[in-house]
């Protein structure tokens, strides 16, 4: 908590809780009280850069790296107006050569590398693609209102379903009330036997049940107007027969081009063992021996030691 601080009153977190940083277009941050002060006189500058900030582009910070937070602020304002498709383009080359220029010009801005000479590029391409970033953004915003739209048709569907639900629930509470009383009634007057009226009430009750269960509309598809594929065709899935269980078959060796190598009972006996780690309680535990590298290793030595011709 000591790290998040304000680096002008020098509060940090762990002395107020309740502290609230905020970042404005440079990335250096701010609490919200040195905010206030700061702008008491109307306008202000950046304590650590001296960079004219306006007390409307301030925002809470929400990751704990400033500079990130400076990195989305310009990556939002430059895709503003660098907004091509890839269909505005004729080969995918050049698209991904301006999806590379886009990361340079958010690079030298979000570190201060040649921050002019960014900027000036960025006007020109302005003025060469006005007619297409005015379509882009038009294009964009169409597409916002669809699916704006889309949503609030899936919402008033979604409360028409809930009030559908809860009329189903009351409707079921006051019939429950009147097989109650109905029940009630008949024992009090009927001449038959308790039980008997008990199980016939029961059972009719089951069965109103499992006649009257509610159905609900099911969904079908995404908001965005996707069907779903998994699980609500009409066709069912094919059931995958099981094959034989597996069976452990020794791997059959190779014909070598070199002398057999030592089996394990000799690599444990001769020595060879001195020279290699051996297994941990851990590794041991997991199956793992230091004969089976040494093994191994000798017979890819031992491997092409003749000649084949």
């Amino acid at each position: 908590m000591d790290d998040q601080a304000c680096p002008r009153c020098k509060t940090t977190k762990y002395r107020n809780p309740s502290l609230k940083l905020m970042v404005n277009v440079c990335g250096h941050a701010l609490c919200e009280s040195c905010v206030d002060l700061l702008f008491l006189k109307g306008s202000g500058s950046c304590p650590d850069c001296n960079v004219p900030l306006r007390r409307s582009n301030f925002r809470v910070q929400l990751f704990e790296d400033s500079m990130v937070e400076k990195e989305i602020d310009i990556r939002k304002r430059v895709l503003k107006d660098f907004n091509k498709k890839e269909e505005d383009f004729a080969t995918l080359r050049e698209y991904n050569d301006y999806l590379e220029e886009i990361e340079t010009i958010i690079f030298n801005l979000a570190n201060n590398i040649d921050v002019v000479g960014t900027n000036k590029r960025i006007e020109q391409y302005k003025k060469d693609n006005k007619e297409i970033i005015m379509k882009n953004k038009a294009k964009i915003g169409r597409e916002e209102l669809e699916l704006e739209e889309i949503l609030e048709i899936e919402k008033q569907m979604e409360e028409l379903r809930r009030a559908e639900v809860v009329k189903m629930e009351e409707e079921a509470k006051k019939q429950k009330i009147r097989e109650k009383e109905a029940l009630i009634d008949e024992l009090m007057f009927a001449d038959g036997d308790a039980k008997e009226i008990l199980s016939t009430f029961a059972q009719t009750v089951a069965n109103k049940q499992e006649e009257a269960a509610p159905i609900l509309p099911k969904v079908t598809q995404f908001s965005s107007g996707v069907k779903f594929t998994r699980g609500s065709g009409q066709q069912p899935l094919p059931l995958i027969e099981e094959g034989p269980l597996y069976k452990y078959e020794a791997p059959v060796q190779p014909d070598r081009v070199g002398p057999d190598p030592p089996s394990v009972q000799e690599i444990v006996n001769n020595g060879y063992l001195r020279h290699v780690r051996a297994e941990t309680e851990t590794e041991k535990a997991g199956g793992y021996s230091s004969t089976l590298p040494c093994l191994r290793a000798l017979q890819d030595a031992l491997s092409g030691l003749y000649h084949a011709s």
